[in-house]
């Protein structure tokens, strides 16, 4: 979006900003948000390093493909317990789920 048109929108009582601030995250809210999406991307990448398939790994973890869906999607129903499980049975070391908690 140009200047100009952000401006006139701002003029017109438009306020801009972002999810966080449009939900009012505190900080902790924050930091766990962006850990459990940190712990999703990792799990996606890793599953994929591996060569399994959504459906493979749900077996592993003896659950089903829509909920490792989810996992990879950092929906919020998703425990992080299920989050490490299904990283740990794709074959994460905890070195890699150290790194990818501290990036």
């Amino acid at each position: 979006m140009d200047a100009i048109k952000k401006a006139r929108l701002e003029a017109a009582g438009i306020v801009f900003g972002n999810a966080e601030d449009f939900l009012e995250l505190t900080d902790t809210e924050r930091e766990l948000v962006q850990l459990r999406l940190r712990l999703s991307d990792k799990l996606r990448e890793q599953r994929r390093k591996v060569h399994l398939t959504q459906t493979a790994l749900a077996k592993r973890i003896r659950s089903s493909q829509s909920r490792v869906a989810k996992m990879e999607a950092g929906d919020a129903s998703v425990s992080f317990e299920l989050l490490l499980t299904g990283l740990f049975a794709a074959g994460a070391s905890r070195k890699e789920v150290a790194d990818a908690i501290a990036s």
